[in-house]
């Protein structure tokens, strides 16, 4: 009984441990190397990589001791990664690089496909002490036949984890803490099994560098939910820089300042209407649109912000103190969910310079603003918009096709082409305007510049495909995955298949002898990703791209898939009306469109939501418990299933190419390959055997 306890207590603390420390690299990583803020699904896909290597290697001697050397080398390689400026150029996908905090003498490298190679490496390693001690856990439930006992409590110090990291992020918290609080979890029970002194004096030297390096290299001065924030007044204007890139400038621009390009880009729409009554902004930002509007005389602004920090920056520190003004109304919500919400009218809608530095989700290739940036998005604004009511887009671009985006997502949506140039006015380079408000406008007389005129080489490319919710990629030129992210894919691929065959003496042996590896466990944990990718996604459009929205979707996925395997371990469940079940529910959510989800009954709507999104990952996870109890080696099955999450982290990818809803239909394929090894096998061979 004692034993029991203690495998218990272990392996809850290792669950949560590697639960947080994988949120924890999530946001400390792109603090330094900006570039992963695009990629944070690298970080989450070199985890499970990391954690299925150390799976397969769970009958091996521990390597506990090398978690804090490898998590040591890992902080020391991103701090010295952060003084250098990584470019890339693109013409299929556009990213803000702007290392603003860096010195003019600072090491250049024309590649971003580096620093990501090198940290997913990294990265991997971190995990592998984990996934072993994870794994050896689980073994010892499977020796005594409670396999998915064991995977209770490693879903439950899962879920551990991500409360803890909830916590700590929103009390604002330091990745000085992030760190001590990753030191102490170990501590529980690396410390107790480190019986070597060598060993032990290691781990603390190691500890403590990390803690003394992630300290001395702090930049930020506070942690929103979404980014390290830097900011400071000069020369009368708020910068405010995110993961150390000029994010936004906030300045006087009233109309006694002195006259300056941003002042006249900022007024210029509102010149050429009546002044409205009440305006919506979104992506109010830290309030330059809301100083216009309130200096052209607008009667009431409701300002749309979601990062809390730069709403407090914000109130703080802008020249003109626009959040002051009682004619002014705060939403602290992602203004997609505000947007759905929303039961007012008015006469502008104005969207902001909306264009963030960071996805969506660890999970997912949507980055979180392009949900904004949709037809279906434009659209429900529309719906929002009084009689003669106007809508203006204020956006730096820089390619041509997005410029071809906005304009042929806006006429989709009007019905007529949107009054639109291009003149840089400092902050911005893009004005849009359409509705009644501005049919009068003639754009000539305006003075801005024409796509043509800006890219004489650029011609209007043909078919281009508008931003949907779908295929909701405002950066992308065509539906297309493009030789970047085929490299990304290919290199993570044989990193991930030349690190098994070194790890594993089963795999070798497997490969060499023609024997088949365990292609259930391996397709199950490739189809789930796609589905709890695809699920999270549409989760945050229905209830808004909020990290607190991904914490409770992230948390009710988890709790779903430990109600699930309760079931299985006390009921029998029959398997094929399980997997029916699967089929059935996933087919229902591919067919049935998301914005049916938005009911305006907030309770309705949750049990909605719980029904679309609950559904095929309770399904899920009953057909993978099933098969999961049986297995003789349940480390190895472990491994086999964080081995297939890495690949179906790779083929979301694809929903650049197909969509997101697609990710759904892959998935579906997936299973039913399973539904039908199972089939063939049992009627092979009835007993089960797992080789």
């Amino acid at each position: 009984m004692r034993r029991k306890l203690g495998s218990s207590t272990e392996l809850l603390l290792a669950s949560c441990l590697v639960l947080f420390q994988e949120l924890m690299f999530i946001r400390w990583l792109p603090s330094q190397v900006r570039v992963l803020a695009y990629f944070p699904n690298v970080v989450l896909i070199s985890a499970f990589l990391g954690l299925g290597i150390g799976a397969l290697m769970a009958k091996r001697r521990s390597v506990l001791w090398l978690w804090p050397i490898f998590l040591c080398l890992q902080v020391v390689v991103a701090t010295a990664l952060s003084g250098i400026a990584f470019t890339h150029e693109s013409t299929s996908e556009h990213f803000w690089l702007l290392y603003y905090d860096l010195p003019q003498n600072a090491p250049v490298v024309r590649s971003i496909r580096s620093p990501i190679i090198l940290l997913f490496m990294m990265n991997a390693a971190v995990f592998v002490p984990l996934g072993q001690f994870v794994a050896k856990r689980l073994q010892d439930y499977g020796g005594r036949g409670k396999a998915l006992w064991g995977y209770c409590w490693d879903l439950l110090g899962s879920l551990a984890g991500i409360v803890l990291f909830a916590t700590v992020s929103w009390l604002g918290f330091f990745p000085i803490t992030w760190f001590a609080i990753s030191f102490v979890l170990g501590a529980a029970f690396v410390g107790s099994r480190l019986t070597n002194l060598k060993h032990m004096g290691t781990a603390c030297v190691g500890a403590l560098l990390v803690l003394a390096t992630v300290y001395a290299n702090e930049r930020a001065l506070t942690y929103s939910p979404y980014y390290a924030l830097f900011y400071g007044v000069q020369d009368g204007r708020l910068y405010v820089l995110t993961n150390g890139s000029l994010h936004q400038i906030g300045m006087g621009l009233q109309t006694q300042d002195p006259q300056s390009e941003e002042r006249a880009g900022y007024h210029l729409p509102y010149r050429l209407i009546e002044t409205p009554e009440r305006v919506l902004v979104l992506g109010a930002g830290t309030g330059n649109d809301v100083a216009v509007l309130l200096d052209e005389g607008v009667t009431h602004i409701d300002a749309v912000e979601i990062d809390p920090e730069i709403i407090r920056i914000g109130k703080q520190f802008h020249p003109d103190n626009p959040y002051q003004s009682d004619r002014v109304t705060i939403y602290n919500t992602d203004a997609r969910s505000y947007i759905n919400n929303c039961e007012k009218s008015y006469d502008l809608i104005v969207f902001g310079t909306l264009d963030s530095m960071t996805r969506l989700s660890a999970l997912s290739s949507v980055r979180l603003d392009n949900f904004v940036y949709t037809e279906d998005c434009v659209s429900s604004a529309r719906n929002l918009l009084n009689p003669q009511g106007g809508m203006v887009f204020f956006f730096m671009v820089g390619h041509s096709f997005i410029d071809q985006h906005l304009n042929d997502m806006l006429e989709h949506v009007f019905g007529e082409p949107p009054k639109s140039g291009l003149h840089h006015f400092g902050l911005f380079n893009a004005i849009y305007m359409a509705g009644p408000a501005f049919a009068h406008v003639d754009v000539e007389e305006l003075g801005l510049q024409s796509a043509q005129e800006k890219w004489p080489q650029a011609e209007r490319l043909p078919n281009l495909v508008a931003p949907s919710d779908d295929w909701p990629y405002l950066y992308l030129k065509y539906p297309q995955l493009s030789g970047f992210y085929v490299y990304l894919i290919v290199m993570f691929a044989v990193i991930a298949l030349v690190s098994m065959l070194i790890v594993s003496r089963e795999l070798r042996r497997d490969v060499m002898s023609q024997r088949r590896m365990d292609l259930e466990m391996f397709l199950f944990g490739a189809a789930f990703l796609l589905i709890e990718t695809k699920l999270v996604t549409e989760m945050n459009l229905v209830w808004g791209a909020t990290w607190v929205t991904s914490a409770v979707v992230f948390g009710s996925i988890l709790l779903m898939i430990l109600a699930a395997t309760v079931w299985t371990q006390l009921k029998q469940v029959a398997l094929w009306l399980a997997f029916t079940g699967l089929i059935v529910s996933l087919s229902v959510t591919y067919l049935m469109p998301t914005h049916v989800l938005l009911v305006e009954n907030m309770v309705a709507r949750l049990w909605w939501s719980l029904l679309y999104a609950g559904s095929p990952i309770f399904f899920a996870a009953l057909c993978f418990a099933a098969r999961f109890k049986v297995r003789k080696d349940s480390d190895l099955a472990f491994g086999w299933n964080l081995l297939g999450a890495v690949i179906g982290g790779l083929v979301e990818f694809t929903s650049m190419r197909f969509g997101i809803k697609a990710l759904t239909l892959f998935a579906i394929a997936i299973y039913l390959v399973v539904a039908l090894q199972v089939y063939l096998a049992r009627h092979e061979n009835p007993t089960p055997v797992i080789e």
